[in-house]
C-alpha cells in the first residue's frame, strides 16, 4: 500500500498516515496478532480525531500489520494490569466503547482491510466499519463463549446489523471460526480478493469513494447509521433532512450538474 504523510501518534504499536484523500490507521502489533492494549486504543482515538478535522481526508481505512491478522482482540498479556479487577475492566470497556462508537459514527466512509485472523474484539471493530474487504486467507470468529467473556449490547447490535440475527447467534453461540467465503455469503464482508490484490483493491475503492461528492457521501453515511440505530432521536432524524437539503444547495450540486452536461468528470470540493 502506498504511504504518504505520516501522523505522529503516542505508540509505535499504531501507525497512521494519509495517502491522497485516505487516512490509514494500522494496528502494528504483529507478534501478538495485532492484539490491542489501552495505550493502542488511546493512539487510535488520537489518529481518528486528527483525520476527522483534516479536510484532505475523505475515507478512513483500518488494517493490521504483519499479514497474519487484522486485529485479534484485546492483548491478553495486559489483562492482569488492564482488566485484572472489576474497576479496571469497567475502565477498559469504557475506553473501548468510546473508540468503537467513534468509528461507527465517523463522518466519512470507513473501510476494514482484513488480511488474516479477525477475531473477537477485531470482529467487533470490523463490524463498526462501513465496508469490509478480506483476503482469501482470512478467518473470522467470536470466541467469547469459549472464554466466559461478556459482550455488550452495542457489539451484538453491530454484528446483527452486519449479518442478521440468525447468523450472528450462530457465530456467538458456537464460537466457531468461518473462512472468508462463508463471511462473504453472510454479508460480513463485501468482497474477497487475493492476498496479493488486497492492497490495490482497497486503494481503488478508497479513491473511487473519495472522488464522489463529499457532502452527499457524508449525508448517506450519517443517514445509514441512523437507519441501523435501534432508536434514532428526533433531532438526529431532523439532521438527516438538513444534510440532504445542504447537498441540494451546495456548490458541488451545481458542479455535478454542469459536469454531467459537459460530459466530464466533476471536481467536487465538499462545499
Amino acid at each position: 500500500m502506498k504511504t504518504g504523510t505520516q501522523l505522529k501518534v503516542s505508540t509505535d504499536k499504531i501507525r497512521a498516515h494519509i495517502t491522497g484523500a485516505t487516512g490509514h490507521v494500522v494496528f502494528n502489533n504483529p507478534e501478538r496478532h495485532n492484539a490491542v492494549s489501552l495505550e493502542m486504543w488511546d493512539a487510535v482515538e488520537g489518529a481518528l480525531s486528527a483525520f476527522a478535522t483534516d479536510d484532505r481526508v475523505r475515507v478512513l481505512v483500518l488494517s493490521g500489520a504483519g499479514g497474519k491478522a487484522f486485529v485479534s482482540g484485546a492483548d491478553i498479556s495486559k489483562f492482569e494490569k488492564e482488566r485484572g479487577s472489576k474497576d479496571a475492566t469497567v475502565h477498559y470497556n469504557a475506553r473501548l466503547k468510546v473508540v468503537y462508537d467513534i468509528i461507527e459514527n465517523y463522518p466519512i466512509p470507513t473501510l476494514a482491510m482484513i488480511d488474516g485472523h479477525c477475531i473477537g474484539g477485531g470482529l467487533n471493530l470490523a463490524a463498526c466499519t462501513d465496508i469490509r474487504i478480506a483476503s482469501t486467507k482470512s478467518h473470522f470468529a467470536m470466541p467469547a463463549a469459549k472464554l466466559a467473556l461478556g459482550y455488550p449490547f452495542d457489539a451484538i447490535r453491530r454484528l446483527i446489523n452486519a449479518v442478521g440475527a440468525g447468523a450472528a447467534k450462530q457465530l456467538m453461540f458456537t464460537a466457531k471460526s468461518i473462512d472468508a467465503e462463508a463471511a462473504l455469503r453472510l454479508g460480513l464482508v463485501q468482497e474477497v480478493v487475493t492476498e496479493e490484490g488486497l492492497s490495490a483493491r482497497i486503494d481503488e475503492l478508497s479513491e473511487t469513494i473519495a472522488q464522489n461528492a463529499p457532502m452527499t457521501v457524508g449525508a448517506m453515511k450519517y443517514i445509514a447509521t441512523q437507519v441501523m440505530h435501534p432508536d434514532p432521536s428526533a433531532r438526529n432524524l431532523e439532521r438527516c433532512d438538513e444534510m440532504v437539503a445542504a447537498c441540494f444547495s451546495s456548490e458541488d450540486y451545481a458542479e455535478g450538474r454542469k459536469a454531467f452536461m459537459e460530459k466530464r468528470k466533476p471536481d467536487f470540493k465538499g462545499k
